[in-house]
């Protein structure tokens, strides 16, 4: 959530071009579903469902990391917050998709134990 609120608020402050308020709109789309599909995940209804939307929070998470990472190349920013939230979605990147490589594991062994037809 923390990540997600801090990315809105920096978007907030780039520069008043349509360029930039694009890209800022696809880092909003992406850092506020990082802690939107991370709270449902928390919800699910089955293990495979938990899994399916771990990897959508990890998906999530790269894609913020990687508009943030366009935003630093175009120079729409600059500073400690850019900083703060480029090390951040790595973080959340390793961490997720840690959880969520963990999660089909898990999932692959309880389907490999279920009784098979014969």
């Amino acid at each position: 959530m923390q990540f997600g609120l801090r990315a809105v608020r920096f978007c907030r402050a780039l520069p008043d071009t349509w360029e930039a308020r694009r890209i800022g709109g696809q880092l909003i789309d992406a850092s506020t579903s990082v802690a939107m599909n991370y709270r449902a995940a928390g919800r699910g209804r089955s293990h495979r469902e938990f899994t399916a939307k771990l990897g959508t929070v990890t998906e999530e998470a790269d894609e913020s990391l990687g508009w943030l990472e366009f935003i630093a190349n175009l120079e729409l920013a600059r500073g400690p917050e850019l900083i703060w939230l480029l090390r951040e979605a790595n973080e959340l990147v390793a961490i997720f998709g840690s959880g969520y490589a963990t999660a089909k594991e898990k999932d692959r062994r309880s389907r490999d134990r279920r009784p098979r037809d014969v």
